[in-house]
């Protein structure tokens, strides 16, 4: 298995594997793959940060990481959003998530951001070492199960004295 950069020549395979992952799931299928063609058309849109694992030239899983705001009423801090990671279901529980999450953290780390954002599954996250976000004053924009809306910070220190509300791009309206 390979991780990459997404190319335009993966949209269409990566819009049925998306469709297919979350029409699988316990909430189904919610304009994933939609919300995906508004991010990349984003100013929140980080070049690098939309990734497949690939086998044999099939895509196998795919995350896309963009641009966030946590923000207070004097400041705010960009971070990154996981939104969304989707797997095939044939290859669940085989590494693949797990490959793309490391090589996501990887390049934001390396691009400087603070930390990433998700609103994801509370028993799936946490083995990446993600906390929910209210243990650092950090809140989502809407009503959610705390333990599903998570931060991880990207180095140690990365969300001292910072609290606030999560403000996700127009992409997400």
């Amino acid at each position: 298995m390979q991780v990459r950069t997404v190319k335009p020549e993966d949209y269409s395979q990566i819009d049925e594997l998306i469709r297919a992952a979350f029409t699988n799931t316990e909430h189904g299928y919610g304009q994933e793959s939609e919300l995906v063609n508004k991010i990349r058309t984003s100013d929140e849109y980080v070049d690098g940060l939309e990734l497949v694992v690939t086998q044999d030239k099939a895509i196998l899983g795919y995350g896309l990481l963009s641009e966030v705001h946590i923000k207070n009423k004097d400041q705010s801090f960009t971070g990154l959003v996981l939104a969304p990671l989707a797997v095939r279901v044939e290859f669940q529980k085989k590494g693949v998530g797990r490959l793309l999450m490391e090589e996501l953290e990887k390049r934001a780390t390396k691009l400087n951001y603070r930390f990433i954002s998700i609103l994801g599954h509370p028993s799936y996250y946490p083995k990446f070492n993600y906390v929910p976000a209210s243990e650092y004053n950090v809140w989502p924009p809407f009503n959610v199960p705390d333990e599903a809306f998570m931060i991880k910070p990207l180095f140690k220190g990365a969300l001292d004295g910072i609290s606030g509300t999560v403000r996700y791009s127009k992409a997400f309206d």
